[in-house]
């Protein structure tokens, strides 16, 4: 017999690997740790499917749109959270494609504060300043050439549409799927 506690849960989050001539777009951010390197990368929000979480997250961390082209890998890992401070389980969905257009204007997330390309190597020599030891192993993944077509991931509207509802229900105060004005 399985007994799951329910005050376990995983924290899910994306990252985006993007390189140009043998170099990897990381940011820099503050962390409790002090200034951290890292992919493009954090938490799946409700209503949002992966692809959409890390488009949104690499354009709020660098400025720049991206589209995902392949699934790197799925990737788990324990650690201290910055949103608690408790121990957390991390599973995180490392995606590759193509990066876009800046848009110059645009601030960055709050705690980036830059951009920086570098090499594996380069990486790799400061293994102490990554925000997790899953930065190094997407970089390996990219760099040994796996790659799962994004069809691999399924997202059930059930996962959109009932995160919508909810947030729309906060928002408005009306039940889901109550009609707007009418009384709860």
């Amino acid at each position: 017999m399985c007994i799951m506690s329910r005050e376990w849960i995983a924290s899910v989050t994306v990252a985006a690997v993007i390189e140009r001539g043998g170099r990897f777009l990381l940011v820099e951010e503050e962390t409790a740790d002090g200034l951290r390197l890292n992919q493009p990368a954090g938490h799946l929000e409700p209503g949002e499917s992966l692809i959409r979480a890390v488009v949104r997250e690499t354009l709020e961390e660098t400025a720049h749109t991206f589209e995902p082209r392949a699934l790197l890998g799925c990737y788990m890992s324990r650690g201290r959270s910055s949103r608690d401070g408790g121990d957390t389980t991390y599973i995180r969905f490392g995606f590759t494609g193509d990066l876009g257009s800046l848009d110059a204007g645009r601030q960055l997330d709050t705690g980036i504060v830059r951009t920086v390309w570098m090499t594996a190597e380069e990486l790799r020599a400061c293994a102490d300043r990554h925000r997790s030891p899953l930065v190094m192993a997407c970089v390996d993944d990219y760099l040994a050439g796996k790659r799962f077509a994004l069809d691999v991931l399924h997202t059930h509207p059930t996962a959109i549409a009932g995160a919508t509802d909810a947030a729309l229900a906060a928002v408005t105060g009306q039940a889901p799927g109550q009609a707007p004005g009418a009384a709860s």
